[in-house]
C-alpha cells in the first residue's frame, strides 16, 4: 500500500512543536467531531478502536462508505496548523495499517469504500477544574463548523474536516 501524500496540506519535513492538550480534551475533541458526523446522518461505528499499531479516532459510516477519522484537538496558539502537521507521512502509515487491520477483523465491511479524514478541533476556552463537567455525560447542540459551541465550560470549534484527507 503506497502511503505516499496526495494532499500537499499535508506534507511536511519539519514538525514543529504543538500546543499539547490533555487526554480529557482529545477526547472532547472527538466527541464533537463524532457529534457533528451522527448530525450530518453518519453512523458512528467505533471510538478510539486500538490495536498494535495505535488507535484510529473514529471509524464512521456514511451512505458511500467508510471514513476513519483522525482528530486532533489544540488549544490557540498551536504552532502545528491546529495539528494538521501531525498527520504526517509517518502517522499516515500507522493509520494505513490499522485501517487494513480492521477492515481484516471486519470482512464484513471490507468491500466498503474507505477514505481517511482529519478533523482540526480548537478549544478556544477551558473551564476551571472546579467546573469541568464529566465528558461522558455532554450533550451536544446542532452546530456548524467553523462556529464556536459552549459545552461543559468548554469553547471549542470544529476549525477543519478534511474529507479524504490523504489517499493510496
Amino acid at each position: 500500500m503506497n502511503t505516499s501524500n496526495t494532499n500537499p496540506s499535508l506534507s511536511n519535513k519539519v514538525r514543529p512543536s504543538s500546543s499539547k492538550v490533555s487526554p480529557n480534551l482529545g477526547k472532547l475533541g472527538e466527541q464533537l467531531v463524532s457529534a457533528w458526523l451522527q448530525q450530518q446522518g453518519w453512523t458512528i461505528l467505533h471510538q478510539r478502536w486500538r490495536c498494535y499499531w495505535g488507535e484510529l479516532d473514529i471509524i464512521a459510516q456514511f451512505p458511500e462508505g467508510l471514513a476513519f477519522v483522525e482528530v486532533k484537538t489544540r488549544t490557540l496558539g498551536s504552532w502545528d496548523v491546529n495539528g494538521l502537521l501531525a498527520v504526517d507521512a509517518k502517522k499516515q502509515a500507522k493509520l494505513w495499517k490499522a485501517a487494513e487491520l480492521f477492515l481484516a477483523e471486519n470482512p464484513h465491511l471490507a468491500n466498503c469504500a474507505c477514505r481517511f479524514d482529519v478533523a482540526l478541533v480548537t478549544c478556544l476556552r477551558q473551564p476551571s477544574p472546579r467546573l469541568q463537567a464529566s465528558l461522558d455525560s455532554l450533550e451536544f447542540p446542532p452546530f456548524q463548523p467553523g462556529e464556536p459551541i459552549e459545552v461543559g465550560g468548554y469553547r471549542l470549534v470544529l476549525a477543519e474536516y478534511l474529507s479524504h484527507a490523504f489517499e493510496e
